[in-house]
């Protein structure tokens, strides 16, 4: 090995999770901070969690949302368009002995 190129190595560095969690690891630097670790990942404890740092999930949950309701509103509207062609189709006359007869 070449002398002075190697990062300093702590054999006892303190891994802490943002769950209260720490344990110790072999690393290069002296602390490190985890947003989730083994005890609180969903994996390893069965449990669903949401990890959101950034508020994906609720953007993610909006934008759902907005796309059901928008589903929603398009079967509404077509919906209404074939019960309007429906009560046009009725009053039109079916045949030419029908149509005859009206005059």
């Amino acid at each position: 090995m070449k002398a002075n190129i190697h990062p300093k190595w702590y054999p006892n560095a303190k891994v802490v999770c943002a769950c209260g969690n720490t344990f110790t690891v072999g690393s290069t630097k002296e602390e490190i901070r985890v947003e989730i670790c083994s005890a609180c990942h969903p994996f390893f404890t069965g449990q669903q969690k949401f990890v959101d740092t950034l508020g994906r999930v609720e953007k993610f949950q909006k934008r759902q949302q907005a796309a059901s309701q928008n589903i929603v509103s398009k079967r509404q509207k077509k919906l209404q368009k074939k019960i309007e062609e429906a009560k046009e189709s009725a009053q039109k006359p079916k045949t030419l002995k029908e149509m005859l007869s009206q005059k």
